[in-house]
């Protein structure tokens, strides 16, 4: 599957920004997906992912409550919706899927297969 993130940009503190990531391919639904994010100077970090098979999402802490991931399989799209944004939510965002031989019991990732290329998010003070 090829994946292509979409929707980054300059957002002041206290905005709100939906990131867009769009799968090639028919078989999107079978494929856990997940949002990363690199900061400069930092390594990738996890930020959130939902499972292909029962819908149960799992965020970072530093994110929960703020953002809410989703997908729509009839669009091969997954959703990154971002609110209450910070200057430290500044970073490049990923999107990423996994084969369901790479989920746990819920349809989780514990790995991924899969990378689009990132979209940029800035978010000013």
């Amino acid at each position: 599957v090829q994946l292509q993130a979409s929707g980054g940009g300059l957002v002041q503190a206290g905005g709100s920004l939906r990131l867009s990531c769009a799968a090639s391919g028919r078989a999107f639904r079978r494929y856990a997906m997940g949002w990363f994010r690199q900061a400069p100077g930092k390594e990738r970090e996890f930020v959130a992912a939902i499972s292909w098979s029962t819908g149960v999402t799992f965020y970072a802490d530093s994110v929960k409550g703020r953002f809410t991931i989703s997908r729509v399989n009839a669009k091969n799209t997954l959703y990154l919706q971002m609110n209450s944004l910070k200057p430290e939510d500044t970073a490049v965002y990923y999107c990423a899927a996994a084969d369901p031989n790479s989920t746990d019991y819920d349809g989780l990732p514990y790995e991924y297969d899969y990378w689009g290329q990132g979209t940029q998010v800035t978010v000013s003070s």
